[in-house]
This record gives C-alpha cells, sequence and structure tokens, in this order.
C-alpha cells in the first residue's frame, strides 16, 4: 500500500494578485510505506510548500494528495486526524517548545489524541528514548537545555505521536557537525526500528546520501528528479546545472573521469569510491 500520492499537484500563493505566483507546479510522485525519502533543492524551490501540503496545512490550488489511500481534501475525511498519521516537523522545532516541563512537552501530541495517562507515560518514555532525550531531562524546563537538547525534545514530541508518516524540514539545521551527525543518526535508527515512512528535507547532499532511499529533486516548483539515491547521482552534472550542489566525492569522481579514470556515475559515497579505485589498482596490478 502507498503511503503518500501526490497527483498532478499545484499551488499558487496570492491568487488573484498582482503578486500571484506558483510555488508548486504539477507534481505527481507515490512514495510508498517505510521507505526513507529525501527532498533536496535550491532555496524557493518548493520543497517546504510541497512538504506542508501532506498534513493539510496547505490546501491544492489544483490536484490531489493521498495518504493511505484517503484524498485528504473530501468531505468525509477529518482534517485532524490526518495530521495525526503525518508528523510534521518544522526547522528550529526547539523554538515550538512551550510547556513548563520536558514531559509536558512530549506529552502534549499524545494527550491531544486522546490517549489515557498510562499510554501517555509510556509513549513519552518510548519517544525520549529514541531521541536521545534523557531521563534527567523529563522534569527539567526545556528552556534550560542546550538547543540541541531542545531539538530532540522537539523532535521527540512528533514521535510520541506515533504518526505513519514522518515529515522533517532541515532537522539538523544550525548544528555543529557532531550535533547534526547525531541528530540524523537517531532517526535513521528509529526509521529502522518503527518502519515509519520518512521524508526529509536537507540543503546538505552529504546528509540525504547517507540515509535516504530515493531522493526527489525539486527545482523552480516542478520535480526535477525522483529516483533511487544511486540513480539520482548519476545525474550529477544535471543537478549540478540547476544550481545544487553534489557531495565532495562526486565531484572528485567526475574530475577522475576528466583525466582518465573512470570509477563509475554513482559514486556518492567515501566508500564506494574507495572500493572502485581499489578495483582498479588491482586490474592494474594483473
Amino acid at each position: 500500500m502507498n503511503a503518500i500520492e501526490i497527483k498532478n499537484l499545484s499551488y499558487k500563493y496570492g491568487v488573484g494578485t498582482p503578486f500571484e505566483i506558483k510555488a508548486v507546479d504539477n507534481i505527481s510522485l507515490t512514495i510508498h510505506k517505510g521507505e526513507f525519502i529525501g527532498i533536496i533543492g535550491h532555496t524557493g524551490s518548493g520543497k517546504s510548500t510541497l512538504i506542508q501540503h501532506l498534513n493539510g496545512l496547505l490546501k491544492p490550488t489544483s490536484g490531489e494528495i493521498l495518504i493511505n489511500a484517503r484524498n485528504i481534501w473530501l468531505k468525509q475525511v477529518n482534517i485532524r486526524d490526518i495530521r495525526f498519521e503525518v508528523g510534521l516537523v518544522f526547522q528550529y522545532s526547539e523554538h515550538q517548545l512551550f510547556e513548563e516541563t520536558v514531559f509536558k512537552d512530549i506529552a502534549f501530541g499524545p494527550k491531544n489524541i486522546g490517549l489515557s495517562e498510562e499510554e501517555i507515560k509510556t509513549r513519552v518514555h518510548r519517544a525520549a528514548l529514541a531521541m536521545g532525550v534523557h531521563e534527567s531531562w523529563l522534569e527539567r524546563s526545556p528552556f534550560d537545555l542546550s538547543g540541541g537538547q531542545k531539538r530532540r525534545v522537539a523532535l521527540a514530541g512528533v514521535i510520541a505521536m506515533e504518526p505513519q508518516i514522518l515529515v522533517l524540514d532541515e532537522p539538523a539545521a544550525g548544528f555543529d557537525p557532531y550535533g547534526r551527525d547525531m541528530v540524523l543518526k537517531k532517526i535513521k535508527e528509529y526509521h529502522e526500528s518503527s518502519g515509519t515512512t520518512i521524508l526529509l528535507v536537507s540543503h546538505s547532499m552529504e546528509d540525504i546520501v547517507k540515509y535516504a532511499d530515493k531522493v526527489i529533486v525539486m527545482n523552480k516548483g516542478g520535480l526535477f528528479l525522483y529516483e533511487e539515491t544511486d540513480k539520482v547521482f548519476s545525474h550529477a552534472g544535471e543537478i549540478v546545472e540547476i544550481g545544487l550542489d553534489v557531495p565532495q566525492i562526486t565531484r572528485f569522481a567526475r574530475l577522475l573521469k576528466e583525466n582518465g579514470i573512470d570509477i563509475g556515475e554513482d559514486i556518492y559515497t567515501v566508500e564506494r569510491a574507495k572500493e572502485r579505485i581499489l578495483e582498479l589498482l588491482g586490474k592494474a596490478k594483473k
């Protein structure tokens, strides 16, 4: 069963005004349950507008959004239920914290679903563990935590609702490399343990290739590419042409090819480049 189906989706801001602009232009794609999807694109490419359609924050100008085979804008569909099924985490999500304690912040979503106190407590502890939120933090004020700790609390708050689909808009924005790796690793571990469908928006190509099974590439409001990660980076030249960067190791592989050493078009990790170079060296010795 498909988790998400987007059919001919278009969205315009400022309809009927002199400032009308099409932010998303006739996008169609399907995401299967349990997939980890990366979304990349330059600023203004339509990434954030696209993901805000997935839990009904924005209503399409035209086209359809289907979540678990249901058109979310049909009259018989309760959009509130969709927002529990699709958890959306914005950039700098720590700014959304507001409760007296970390426990209460993580519990806010489950409480609004109407769960029992025992189930809420179970979910809070489970989500805290998944995001690396220490038990000792739960009775502290979230405002006493560091920026990275707050971000993990905010993520735990969405995970505690146990959405079937988790959409993350730059969840590691503003972090140093260590903090970014820690948060993204926790998200990947959660994906593997829960089977939740995850969509990750990021400006970092290195992050996308490290974690995503497939990649959506947006450009000027349209769908430029949507393929398995391996195949997307075989289009490295085209990706660079639309103003996006590619992993450093991909650029290195392209440079080698220009100088007569071809290690393949699908190089986006150091490990794969190492394997291919060792293969070439082995053949050269024979």
